[in-house]
């Protein structure tokens, strides 16, 4: 498998080989679909807080005769059919969301969509990304030189400098390979992998 190999201006100079088993995968929609779904639920956090019936504010009093009324009997204003009752199965911080996926699925996962954004032309490579004074306008015109507006770079290394100068562009991402989320991968519009880091992810997902 190859692909393109960008300069500094984003032109394609030539192209470089990469491992098929990382980037050569065949598409497998329902498990990249997996994988997003539960690093996606594993990020949530349970702060929903609901009361049940016992919980909620009432009156013990029965609020009308058993009989004879042609309403519904009733014991309790908390019973959850009533207006300002408690909830039946009521969210609770403590709700665990988390789902679990398999070493081997997540890897498999990671590389089908390494594989898919190669095929679609949305991944490419660098020889490195380095900014010598950690300035966001420095990052923002470098990028703009390449003629990229949303960007993941996964490099083998990001300094202070590239931290700084990265963190408050909104549409751009730099992280080092171990980082590297599905979401990420799939939210960006262009992947760039400096060929220090291409290395750490055969190690990663081959």
């Amino acid at each position: 498998m190859q692909v393109e190999l960008l300069n500094d201006q984003g032109l394609a100079s030539s192209k470089v080989d990469v491992p098929d088993t990382v980037f050569g995968r065949e598409y497998n929609e329902s498990l990249i679909h997996q994988v997003v779904v539960a690093f996606q639920a594993n990020a949530r956090q349970g702060t929903r807080a609901q009361k049940d019936r016992e919980q909620v504010r009432h009156s013990t009093k029965k609020p009308f005769k058993q009989k004879g009324t042609g309403r519904a009997r009733a014991g309790m204003t908390s019973s959850p059919l009533w207006r300002g009752g408690g909830r039946i199965f009521p969210n609770m911080p403590d709700e665990n969301f988390t789902q679990k996926i398999n070493k081997k699925m997540y890897r498999a996962g990671m590389a089908s969509i390494f594989s898919q954004l190669a095929r679609e032309g949305r991944l490419a490579v660098v020889d490195s990304l380095t900014v010598d004074s950690p300035k966001t306008k420095v990052l923002a015109d470098k990028f703009k030189a390449m003629n990229l507006k949303s960007v993941l770079v996964i490099a083998d290394e990001v300094d202070e400098n590239l931290y700084l100068a990265s963190r408050n562009l909104t549409n751009i991402l730099v992280v080092e390979p171990r980082y590297a989320d599905p979401v990420s991968l799939v939210h960006f519009k262009k992947v760039l992998v400096t060929k220090a880091a291409m290395d750490k992810l055969k190690e990663m997902f081959a």
